[in-house]
């Protein structure tokens, strides 16, 4: 196994231990939600806690791919400003070269 193959399976392993991480706290944010309204049975409180937690779960992954999205916008942007920023750098370098080759030969001609 390669360093990339172990880097990936412990991206994938982190990933899970991420998303059950989430989805123990939604579990946990619905019973505690549903434990608050005491005057409900014990089955409607299970199906409270349920659908909160599906509602925490969804709102979560909503954040998540508003972020996702937002990240391949600023790289897109980031990249295009260091390609240019890259561009002008390597102008201005050529052409300081350009003004001190041609001084040198002017102060050798002249000299």
């Amino acid at each position: 196994m390669d360093r990339d193959e172990t880097a990936a399976g412990l991206a994938r392993l982190e990933g899970y231990l991420m998303s059950q991480a989430v989805l123990s706290e939604a579990r946990r944010a619905g019973e505690d939600f549903a434990r608050a309204l005491s005057w409900l049975g014990p089955l409607e409180r299970e199906e409270i806690a349920r659908r909160f937690a599906d509602e925490h779960l969804a709102l979560r992954r909503q954040m998540l791919h508003a972020v996702v999205e937002r990240a391949a916008e600023l790289r897109g942007e980031y990249s295009d400003r260091y390609d240019l920023l890259r561009r002008r750098t390597l102008a201005l370098a050529l052409t300081a070269m350009a003004l001190f080759g041609t001084a040198a030969v002017l102060i050798a001609f002249l000299g």
